[in-house]
């Protein structure tokens, strides 16, 4: 009886011991301007950006699906597409602080999901400028500056650092942007 007691007193102990260290890795790798948990476009469901963002380069988005910069949805797929396996992430996050954002998060998750063919990740509309910016754009705002406009880019290193702010006419492939992320991979 005695030996089950100490049996069972070292698993718990082991599992908690497992559970410290899985938190404080966990915590070592996330970003804290990722820490963050933010409902996905068109869902109930929540991302959590610390496990999505851990250890990898981070392209922060807002966008818009009524704006002429729109069609950079598929640069912004295809260079998600061709880094991803190489640690790129791409995190969309669709406003209407320009006014030019569906009142309808169904009508939005149609122009990134069908008709540009988005797979990465897209937020649940919010503001991304002023004091009602979500936490995200919060901290990138007050490190990089506000987005002048829809499409405006954010280069985050593996550590959280902002690598460069873009704005919404640096295209995702082929240019200045492409090359930042080639050197921060």
């Amino acid at each position: 009886m005695i030996h089950l007691r100490w049996c069972f007193a070292l698993v718990l102990l082991l599992s908690v011991f497992s559970l410290a260290l899985t938190t404080k890795a966990r915590a070592d790798e996330c970003a804290a301007r990722f820490d963050h948990e933010v409902r996905k476009l068109h869902s109930q469901d929540n991302l959590d950006l610390c496990a999505a963002t851990a250890g990898k380069v981070v392209l922060v988005v807002n966008t818009a699906s009524q704006c002429g910069f729109t069609p950079q949805f598929e640069g912004l797929e295809a260079l998600y597409k061709k880094y991803r396996d190489q640690g790129l992430v791409v995190l969309g996050f669709p406003s209407d602080d320009f006014r030019q954002e569906l009142d309808d998060e169904g009508q939005t998750a149609k122009v990134c999901y069908i008709n540009y063919g988005v797979t990465f990740p897209m937020m649940a509309t919010s503001p991304v400028r002023g004091k009602a910016a979500n936490p995200v754009f919060r901290g990138l705002n007050e490190d990089a500056g506000e987005p002048r406009w829809n499409f405006n880019k954010y280069l985050v290193d593996r550590d959280g650092t902002v690598i460069k702010h873009y704005p919404s006419s640096a295209r995702p492939l082929d240019g200045e942007l492409e090359d930042a992320v080639r050197a921060a991979l």
